[in-house]
């Protein structure tokens, strides 16, 4: 569970809740049935509109990552390349064959499946750069459907609001009604850019930095596999994966 998103989201309802209620405005300012259906639905409907249903799907499943992002342990995937090219020095490639079906993680089932396969470095190389490439895509393309999300709440919110001074320009003939009349058509506004820069801006970079990571990882794994598919030293496998932990 990633504490400092929940910490984040926590903190971000408190901010708008605490300063609302400082502000004198109050907290029944920040309930409109008005806004919610402008900004909130409004934003939905045009995500619907730029995005495809399999994209969407996607980004439904990942959404989760901004909590529980993928676990990432570098050092385990290490020792476990490290092992895989010992077996293979002394067994040969085919001594990794039963291997293949033990390994849960697809990518590098893949990978050493290809390995054993007898596939030259180069070739392995391209199939699973390929294999990153697209992964990487698709994750990315998930994560760019809350960036579109805060792209467009903040303008739906200035949509609410001018839609509610229209309204209060209806009734200019009675003074009362003004005031309350205004408030209530700017708290489109705060809903716009409350969810853009609290919510969905923020989790589409929550996203894209557990792409990286991933991506990352994968780039290691390539590495390894095609020192295995080389001959190489474990050592040396080893000492050329570590890089990949630093910083």
């Amino acid at each position: 569970m990633d504490i400092l998103s929940l910490s984040g989201f926590f903190l971000a309802t408190i901010a708008i809740i605490v300063g609302a209620v400082l502000k004198g405005a109050g907290i029944k300012a920040l309930g409109s049935s008005a806004a919610f259906m402008i900004v909130v639905v409004g934003t939905i409907a045009a995500i619907f509109i730029q995005t495809s249903l399999p994209v969407m799907r996607h980004a439904l499943r990942i959404a989760g990552w901004v909590f529980r992002p993928p676990q990432i342990d570098s050092n385990s995937t290490i020792r476990k390349i490290v092992e895989w090219s010992n077996i293979a020095r002394k067994q040969g490639l085919l001594g990794l064959e039963p291997l293949i079906e033990r390994e849960s993680d697809p990518f590098m089932k893949k990978g050493l499946q290809l390995v054993v396969d007898g596939s030259e470095p180069d070739t392995l190389r391209g199939i699973m750069e390929v294999e990153l490439s697209a992964r990487e895509h698709t994750d990315t393309a998930g994560a760019k459907v809350f960036e579109g999300m805060g792209i467009y709440a903040p303008t739906l919110g200035i949509i609410g609001a001018v839609l509610g001074l229209m309204a209060v320009m209806q009734n200019l003939a009675d003074p009362s009604k003004l005031g309350k009349g205004i408030a209530a058509a700017f708290t489109a506004t705060i809903y716009g850019i409350g969810l853009a820069n609290l919510v969905f801006l923020p989790m589409a970079s929550k996203l894209k930095s557990a792409i990286a990571a991933q991506s990352q990882a994968r780039e290691m794994i390539i590495e390894g596999l095609i020192g295995i598919a080389q001959g190489e030293n474990p050592r040396a496998i080893e000492s050329r994966l570590q890089s990949f932990t630093h910083g």
